[in-house]
Formats: C-alpha cells, structure tokens, sequence
C-alpha cells in the first residue's frame, strides 16, 4: 500500500471521529443552561450556601463567584446590573434593578423537616409606599398559586415600615408569618449590616426569628406560629424548582404575580444559607460572631 493510499484510509478514520467529536462540543448546554439531573451532595446539614465571594481563578466569571458551594453550581448568568461589593466577609451580591439571581434548585432543601434560613443583608433605605415591597428570596413551587413555596419580602412605608422598624412578612407553604405593628423587626432598614435567621423547628411547629445573633422575643402568633404548618415542613418535592435571590419570580422571568408592587431587593446580600434543621440559638449567634 502506498504512502499516499494509508493517509487517505487513515483520514477516513480521523475525520468521521472528529465529526462525532464536533457534534458533542456543539450539543453541550452552554455554561449557565443547566441539565435536570440527580447530583450526590455532600451529607450536611447546610443544604445550600452561596457566599458570594469565591476567589478561585475561574471565580472571575460572575455567575462562578456567585455559585453554590455545596453542589459547586454556578448561578445562572445573571443581569448586567447585578454586580458585587464588599460584604461582612468577603464580598457580597448587590442588586439595584427590578432583577435578581437564579439557581438551578436549592438541592435537596425542599426535603427538609426542619429548617433555618439565614442571611446578612443590607438595605438601600427603607422601601416606600409607592414602590412596592421589596422580596429577598422565592423557592419556586407550582403547588401554590403565587407559584413560591417560600418567600420573605420587606415590606414597605405604607405598611407602616420606617427605618428602625421593619414590616416583614415570611411566608411558608401559603401560612404567611408577619411581622407587623408591635411584632415589625427592629434596625434592618437602617442601611447597615445585619444577619438575620428564620428557624422553623418541626417538633414545636413554629418560628423563630433571629436579628444579630439574637432571637427577637415577644412576638405574637402571627409571627411564630401558623395552623396550616404543624410538624415537619413536607413540601411536595417534585413540584420546586429553582431557587431566586435578591427578587421574586417575576424578577428573574419565572411564573407568578406580576404585579407592580412586586419589586426586588435594593441592596447587598451576603452568606446566604439553607439548612435541613432548626439551628439552636448557639449556632445562630456564631454565625453572627465570626460574619458567617
């Protein structure tokens, strides 16, 4: 066989293999359209945990910073607005537009009996009346008709909020816990840092609020204990989906109201945590000690 006769039998190997190769590289999702799939993560009580200031090399990629560190996910690519600055520890997600940040899932929060929610945040100043209240999170559920299985927003002047006196509402399920009147949460709309926890333990059925490592006390039923949520929290997991930070789902273009008063969150996020348990008020206060 000639020379010229085995390169060309050789080519006809080479090039239907590239081909195959090629088709791969272009049916790959593009960074940020993720696959569903069933990822092992790691067995601890912090289900999800986004800190916003990863300094790893590929981190100079937004939605990589932004990334949760327990499956390794990035976020989705988020708005050109959305950008970051300096946190409690490290750096922290800022928001200034009606935007947010979207995730792929929480894991397996939604399996959860119990569990905490925990976050630092700082505010722009407190939300008026005209604009609407001003929403932290959604977990994305089809079951409920605002399609959020959980959502906490600030609520605004109208609702009687000032700047050291926050009317906040922290719905669970549909059983919508508020904090208004006396019950309104103190200094988080100050425009300074503040860590805050929500803890629902499934044993006692019912909720306790954290403000800088503190738990708030006397609070009335309508902020630590609704009928429709008794024992463990039993979310119906194949109907969440997705997780949104800094907005509801209308922020990130997801199904829900729509209405002008749903409006995002103006200010920084930072350390933002989901756990499968009620953290006892030791673990909350270290949290708050060490800028957790």
């Amino acid at each position: 066989m000639t020379y010229k006769n085995r390169l060309f039998r050789l080519l006809l190997f080479i090039v239907p293999f590239l081909g195959v190769i090629g088709c791969q590289k272009m049916n790959r999702p593009a960074l940020g359209d993720y696959p569903e799939d069933h990822l092992a993560t790691p067995t601890t009580e912090l289900r999800f945990f986004a800190n916003f200031d990863s300094t790893s090399e590929a981190a100079k990629q937004i939605n990589i910073r932004f990334g949760d560190s327990i499956s390794g996910y990035p976020s989705f690519f988020p708005d050109k607005s959305i950008t970051y600055g300096p946190g409690p520890h490290g750096t922290a997600f800022v928001n200034s537009k009606e935007v947010g940040l979207q995730y792929l899932n929480a894991n397996d929060f939604a399996a959860a009996s119990s569990f905490s929610v925990a976050f630092w945040e700082k505010i722009n100043g407190v939300p008026q009346s005209a604009d609407g209240a001003q929403f932290v999170m959604s977990l994305p559920d089809k079951d409920y008709w605002h399609n959020s299985g959980m959502f906490l927003l600030f609520d605004h002047t109208g609702a009687g909020s000032t700047a050291d006196s926050a009317a906040v509402t922290f719905a669970v399920k549909d059983n919508w816990f508020t904090y208004h009147d006396h019950d309104r949460i103190p200094h988080i709309y100050d425009k300074q840092w503040h860590h805050m926890a929500f803890v629902y333990d499934a044993n006692t059925s019912k909720l306790a609020t954290y403000v800088d490592g503190a738990a708030l006390t006397g609070l009335s039923a309508a902020a630590t204990q609704q009928g429709g949520l008794t024992g463990p929290l039993n979310f119906n997991v194949s109907s969440v989906s997705g997780l949104v930070l800094g907005g509801w789902n209308k922020s990130v273009g997801l199904a829900g109201p729509t209405d002008s008063w749903v409006r995002s969150f103006k200010g920084s996020l930072d350390q933002f945590r989901l756990y499968n348990k009620a953290l006892s008020a030791a673990e909350v206060l270290a949290l708050y000690n060490n800028k957790l």
